[in-house]
């Protein structure tokens, strides 16, 4: 795991500072190369091969291919037996150097034999072209910005921004966005001109200045031919998710798994445990309010399999760690596990290098409350449109704010609201945070101007690649290519490398990610049980209330934040914000403010994604 960076000219300062810039990523060694047409930098966080050899960035025999690699290639070792019965001869037991003769021998075609999580540049001199490429799933980032003949790029937006000549201009479509979602879609991000590689994708820069960004997987979601019986899949499904976490203990440095007590935390342990026999460290976090905690289960799963055992428990939330996760984020993902996770991950570091997590599990196996809503709102809809939108929605609206994170009025509240979203946006209603209500009221005619106010033009794009017919898969498919890439794994990538922690995700292992979408939606949703397939796989491995547990998640209980210790900051920082004041009707701020402030309703949402957008401009911005 490391920090990756470059440009298509020479400059020896420029490359310094731009891979000093994301030393946070790599203490072990940095490094850069250049000749008269390309500069590359690296960072390295040493896992595999702790010698020199590893030093990036890294050549083959002769210097005419050089790469910068962030990531770890499970696979590297079938690939590098190939590769030397190939003729090719290798000067480093690492992952890299085997991606380096891979394209040597195959070209782009090596992208698809890489099993694991990448994002890597490649400067291929014969030729005179350069190739970035991102892995499958996206659990890497890259970023890049192409102007005036030049391109830059590196895994951190504040990296390229060392180049005095790229301007530091809001895109306000991406905030637009931002606001809605909560994140920033790919391509796009709120710098205009700064882009992401989207996931699945590489871009090659030709001798003539040439630029062809290309999608090179997508996820199918064809069912399986023959199609399996559900007993044969789910012991498939366990067979492959313990190969998945096997081939993810690769290192040369310790490891370790986050747990939550969720299913998917507690099934990495379960399978870690089969292939370790000795210590096994599981760090967590906790909260004294224990709608927001599931401290007691993961202490459960932790005395089940004789781990060494550590909880972090979060008080409260201090406003330099959310300026400090902002700075790292390099854009605003308002995630409300995102400071939590930036400070498990500065905990575990302590103790480990490398980190196994449960991400990807809700997304492939339909595991989010908003699956259910969905399914549920077909239901609701049986009742007359007038009735809803009239009587039933304006009495639920009226409903107090209740004090702990989900319960009946809560998960009421919010299911009302997303019904009242267009169908179009699919069971994503539910995770969407405006309406064309709030939008009239909260955005100025200025801001208005400039940008596109549909917010699900992004999902008939992604929809429209999809090739499945079963509702709950299309839905999978959203969640896997829209959603998690640019919130979750941006989370869980930038939180992590904060503190210099490889987190790896064997959940989204792609052999099981390709299998998990071959099977029917209603193995993954069952009636109202999601992660059906997932539990009856874990039954028997896991203690049987593990297995059957609901989706908590343990993000921070900000609601309550913003009307106690981040009651002042919030007001200040709304009011005195150049990107609020430019850009919203200040007077509607308010309103929000004052109706959170007196329970009338939750605008934690709206308001902690204004905090951080303002927060973010104020650091990137001045």
């Amino acid at each position: 795991m490391c920090g990756i960076c470059g440009f298509t000219w020479k400059d020896e300062a420029l490359i310094r500072r731009m891979t000093d810039a994301i030393a946070h990523r790599g203490p072990d060694q940095h490094n850069t190369w250049s000749d008269n047409r390309v500069s590359l930098g690296h960072r390295r966080l040493s896992i595999i091969d702790l010698s020199e050899h590893g030093r990036q960035p890294m050549g083959n025999e002769d210097g005419s291919v050089q790469i910068a690699f962030n990531g770890e290639i499970y696979n590297f070792q079938d690939l590098r037996a190939d590769l030397v019965a190939k003729g090719h001869t290798f000067a480093s037991h690492t992952d890299t150097e085997v991606i380096i003769h891979g394209y040597e021998e195959y070209g782009t075609g090596i992208l698809d034999q890489l099993r694991g999580m990448f994002a890597f540049a490649i400067w291929d001199a014969r030729r005179g072209e350069l190739l970035l490429a991102r892995d499958r799933i996206g659990i890497k980032p890259l970023y890049y910005h192409h102007a005036n003949g030049r391109l830059r790029f590196a895994s951190e937006i504040k990296s390229i921004l060392e180049d005095p000549t790229v301007p530091r201009t809001l895109n306000h479509q991406a905030l637009y966005d931002y606001l809605g979602f909560e994140f920033v879609p790919a391509p796009d991000t709120l710098f205009q001109g700064i882009q992401k590689i989207p996931a699945g994708h590489y871009l090659r820069l030709t001798a003539s200045g040439q630029s062809e960004l290309k999608r090179y997987w997508d996820l199918s979601m064809r069912p399986a031919s023959p199609p399996p019986t559900f007993d044969a899949a789910v012991a498939e499904l366990r067979r492959l998710l313990d190969h998945a976490v096997h081939s993810h203990l690769i290192s040369d440095v310790p490891l370790g798994v986050f747990l939550s007590g969720g299913l998917d935390s507690s099934t990495i342990v379960a399978m870690m445990r089969r292939h370790i026999s000795g210590p096994l460290r599981t760090f967590t976090i906790g909260y004294h309010d224990k709608t927001f905690s599931e401290l007691e289960y993961a202490e459960q799963v932790a005395k089940c399999f004789e781990t060494e055992h550590h909880v972090l428990m979060i008080d409260d939330l201090r406003a330099d760690n959310v300026e400090k996760a902002l700075w790292h984020l390099d854009e605003p993902m308002t995630d409300l596990s995102a400071v939590p996770l930036m400070l498990v991950c500065a905990k575990a570091k302590e103790h480990i290098t490398v980190c196994l997590s449960g991400e990807g599990g809700d997304e492939c196996f339909a595991g989010y409350d908003r699956f259910k809503a969905s399914r549920l709102n077909r239901l609701f809809c049986i009742i007359p449109g007038p009735l809803r939108r009239g009587l039933i929605a304006p009495l639920v609206g009226r409903l107090p704010d209740q004090p702990q994170k989900k319960g009946a009025i809560n998960m009421l509240k919010r299911f009302i609201e997303g019904s009242q979203l267009p169908a179009e946006g699919q069971h994503l209603r539910w995770q969407y945070f405006s309406s064309k209500d709030q939008d009239a009221h909260l955005f100025n005619d200025a801001f208005r101007r400039q940008a596109v106010m549909d917010p699900f033009r992004v999902l008939r794009q992604y929809l429209a690649q999809c090739d499945a017919t079963d509702p709950v898969n299309r839905e999978v498919y959203l969640d896997t290519r829209f959603m998690m890439t640019d919130s979750v794994l941006m989370k869980v990538d930038k939180m992590s490398m904060a503190s210099a922690l490889e987190i790896r995700v064997p959940f989204l292992d792609h052999v099981v990610v390709e299998y998990v979408a071959s099977l029917p939606g209603a193995w993954k949703l069952k009636g109202l049980e999601t992660k059906h397939i997932l539990r009856e796989a874990l039954t028997g491995i896991l203690p049987p209330n593990i297995v059957r547990r609901g989706k908590q998640g343990y993000s921070l209980p900000v609601k309550h934040l913003l009307r106690t210790q981040l009651k002042d900051y919030m007001i200040n920082l709304l009011n005195d914000s150049p990107l609020v004041r430019e850009n919203m009707n200040l007077a509607h701020v308010n309103r929000l403010i004052r109706e959170h402030l007196d329970l009338v309703h939750n605008h934690n949402h709206v308001l902690w994604a204004l905090m951080n957008a303002a927060i973010w401009h104020n650091r990137f911005m001045k």
